[in-house]
């Protein structure tokens, strides 16, 4: 109801009173006052309630925007867990069969002396001691040159080196079973292994042609799928 509405009968008592006396004159003139004042009041409420709706449609909206946004997040999290997952399982899947298994077993079956000396050096590199482990490593490396157990300390050698993220070092390791151990298991692994830390050392171009060497010349290979994941991470 507008406050001209609500004026009116109070308007027609005023000519109605006509000349009445001046007690019913100030009467009218509160009465008209006091609903002047309803009129106001009654205003105030009016847009009150309407900047609690808009204030209310907003927050609406705003809860709409950040669901949405949260539910975007969240794939995009799950998205990378599973990438980053298959990426890992790649990884673990390039490490050689024989870097677990002598350190939980070789040291009880131990015939000959450099065995003893590489498997000592093996349990230091499970515990993940990878300073203690190198030395071990290198000492065996300058005292059974003639070893048949050289190529895998070449390779835990530049493991040990890898995780420390001295990759230069690492590189070193695993180019020396490339050159003199190309017969021998750890030879993919190395290479991977090698690529790798040319990646890490920001060689972009040198690396990617490692992992191609991988992917055309060893196809099937668990190294070949994780060289192939690693182009895939490069975009290439």
């Amino acid at each position: 109801m507008s406050a001209r509405t609500m004026l009116l009968p109070t308007l027609a008592a005023l000519v109605m009173v006509g000349c009445g006396s001046e007690e019913q004159l100030r009467r009218v003139e509160q009465e008209v006052g006091d609903l002047k004042l309803e009129v106001f009041k009654l205003r105030q409420q009016v847009e009150d309630g309407n900047k609690h709706a808009q204030t209310d449609q907003q927050a609406a909206a705003e809860a709409r925007v950040q669901d949405r946004r949260f539910q975007a997040d969240l794939q995009e999290s799950l998205r990378q867990v599973q990438e980053t997952t298959r990426a890992l399982n790649n990884r673990l899947g390039s490490q050689p069969r024989t870097s677990a298994k002598p350190a939980a077993e070789a040291p009880a079956a131990a015939s000959t002396e450099d065995e003893r000396a590489f498997n000592v050096a093996v349990v230091d590199y499970n515990r993940g001691n990878y300073p203690l482990a190198a030395e071990g490593l290198e000492l065996f490396l300058n005292t059974y040159r003639q070893s048949a157990k050289r190529p895998d300390a070449l390779f835990f050698l530049g493991l040990c080196h890898y995780n420390v993220q001295a990759f230069d070092k690492a590189q070193v390791a695993f180019e020396r079973i490339l050159k003199d151990h190309a017969a021998s298991p750890q030879f993919l692994p190395a290479k991977l292994k090698r690529a790798q830390c040319l990646l890490k050392q920001g060689l972009k171009p040198a690396a990617v042609k490692g992992f191609r060497e991988l992917v055309d010349g060893f196809g099937g290979s668990a190294e070949a799928r994780t060289a192939q994941q690693e182009l895939s991470e490069l975009g290439l």
